[in-house]
């Protein structure tokens, strides 16, 4: 709607689209123009032509053009044949036909009044074509009448004088019934597209208020957060985190200013580190430990944040704080209580292997024979096999590998470690088989190097209950040296391998074999290389077997702390 069809529809009380009104309410507003110019020129012909006002055709015209705007006032053209109302502009065309009759000799251009009824025909709704031929019909009654009418001789030249006015009516008929086709396809258009609006909006509200419902749902705070950092959503738990978090007596803040902590849980974690101002730099990170809240009444929140983009590049990220406190104490925990028992355990077990070492030797000595040295070898066997337990869980428990780094030969290496496991390989039916390059050697701690040999030869053969065969490689290249071992035992699934050097991690085929272990070797064997360095990798497929190798560099660097205690030793 145009401002001058809203500021007319407004003069008029009315604030609606002039194709919502009511068909009464259309026709009163259809017929207004006529009558108004009309009495306009009533005003001027009262004032300029008052002798126009007396004759007799143009106060009937001006009668009947009375009774028609009555008719649109009183008649319930609501409830009407729709197409009743073209009563009204055709009884137009018969007002202004006695009003230009009336008019003759004294005022011209009153036939121009036709235009009006013209537009109402032409824009209606009921039949283009009717309304383009009365729209030329009527004029032209109106023009010929008084000719038709006069005494003089009906002549072909007095006919064709007046043509011109039925003629622009007809076109202007032909152009505003083309016009409102046209509009009315626009407005369909445009209703179509209200609708899909509407829908798509309707559609939107309901996805926002359900997601609003499933973020509230769950213990996880979720924050949004725009390409500059500011919130733009967040979730109940976010803002319950939030109150959480911020120092007391502070009620808006910034990243910066909420109790975030590092590892230690006392100093705080510089600006740059913190959730948000990563995200913001387009950092997509999972599962950041942080601590936060105040001293004593602190969290463990795992932090995670995955970046929005749009065709314009970076807009925003979302990040999600989970509450794991009671999994870190846990942890804390377990590891205390690993800890604790593994040194309990280790002195007794220390001295029962001593005295079963005496009682072997001296079982040896006195030459016995039967049970009593057989058992005391079953005890002594189990009881080393206890104590590298002990010792696994005392190295996984500290997290950290102390290392004395010098020159080793591999090849002096494989062997011990293969003569070492050949009686576990014999009693399985597994060939060990060693593929080293000769005079290879690398700079690394013996003892932990051969833990770490130790463990894959172990695992290999275990996991090769069916026998088969077990290869040690070594070489060396521009990368750096490597350590590979390689058996055709039961393989594992990749999801198996992504969880494999975890601490206490064992494969669901292994539990279901029963086949015993710990869980242990393998992380501390990751620990081990990675202390000297290293990267240890993993190839393996359910039923082909698997193949670990360990890349160790050309120099050792010694881990913090690692040469003090050397020296003190």
């Amino acid at each position: 709607m145009s401002r001058l069809s809203a500021r007319l529809l407004s003069s008029l009380g009315l604030n609606r689209d002039f194709h919502e009104l009511t068909l009464a309410q259309r026709v009163r507003i259809s017929q207004a123009p006529l009558v108004i110019t009309v009495t306009l020129l009533c005003i001027i012909f009262a004032t300029l032509l008052p002798e126009i006002l007396a004759r007799p055709l143009f106060q009937t015209g001006l009668v009947l053009l009375a009774l028609i705007t009555v008719a649109t006032a009183v008649v319930p053209w609501d409830r009407l044949w729709y197409p009743s109302y073209w009563i009204l502009p055709i009884l137009d065309f018969a007002a202004i036909g006695y009003l230009y009759a009336g008019s003759q000799g004294l005022a011209t251009g009153i036939y121009l009044l036709a235009i009006f009824p013209v537009f109402w025909l032409a824009w209606s709704r009921v039949s283009a074509i009717g309304a383009r031929i009365l729209s030329f019909l009527g004029p032209l009654a109106i023009v010929w009448n008084p000719v038709i009418a006069s005494d003089l001789p009906v002549t072909g030249q007095r006919l064709a004088a007046p043509i011109l006015g039925p003629l622009v009516t007809l076109a202007v008929a032909v152009t505003v019934s083309v016009m409102r086709q046209d509009m009315a396809a626009q407005q369909a258009a445009l209703g179509e597209k209200d609708k899909l609006l509407e829908n798509a909006l309707n559609q939107s509200t309901e996805r926002s208020e359900l997601l609003d419902v499933v973020l509230n749902a769950i213990d996880v705070g979720v924050l949004v957060v725009n390409a500059n950092g500011n919130a733009v959503h967040k979730n109940e738990h976010m803002d319950a985190l939030d109150d959480r978090l911020r120092p007391q007596g502070m009620k808006h803040t910034q990243e910066q200013d909420l109790l975030f902590f590092g590892a230690d849980r006392t100093t705080a974690l510089p600006a740059e580190q913190r959730p948000i101002a990563r995200a913001i730099r387009g950092e997509t990170f999972q599962d950041v430990l942080i601590w936060a809240g105040p001293a004593g009444d602190q969290l463990a929140l795992s932090c995670s944040a995955r970046v929005l983009r749009n065709d314009h590049g970076f807009n925003g990220a979302v990040i999600a704080f989970k509450d794991i406190t009671a999994l870190a104490d846990a942890l804390r925990a377990k590891e205390d209580f690993v800890s604790n028992v593994s040194h309990e355990l280790r002195t007794p077990l220390t001295s029962i292997i001593g005295y079963l070492d005496l009682a072997e030797e001296e079982a040896e000595h006195l030459g016995l024979i039967g049970t009593i040295p057989h058992a005391v070898s079953v005890a002594q066997r189990n009881s080393e096999r206890l104590l590298r337990l002990v010792s696994d869980l005392l190295t996984a428990a500290s997290g950290s590998v102390a290392l004395d780094p010098r020159p080793v030969c591999l090849n002096e290496l494989v062997s011990a470690g293969l003569r070492s496991s050949s009686p576990r390989a014999a009693a399985g039916g597994v060939e060990l088989v060693s593929a080293c390059t000769p005079g290879l050697s690398v700079q690394a701690d013996p003892v932990r190097l051969a833990q770490v040999l130790d463990n894959l030869l172990s695992n290999a053969i275990k996991y090769s209950p069916d026998g088969g065969m077990v290869t040690v490689s070594a070489w060396s290249d521009g990368g750096g040296t490597f350590l590979e071992v390689r058996d055709t035992g039961m393989g594992m699934s990749e999801e198996d391998q992504r969880e494999l050097f975890t601490k206490f991690f064992r494969t669901g085929a292994v539990r279901q074999a029963g086949i015993p272990g710990a869980g242990l070797g393998l992380a501390i064997s990751k620990n081990i290389v990675e202390a000297h360095g290293g990267t240890i990798s993993l190839v393996s497929a359910p039923g082909e077997g698997s193949t670990f190798t360990v890349c160790l560099p050309k120099s050792v660097a010694l881990p913090v702390g690692s040469a003090d205690r050397n020296a003190s030793a």
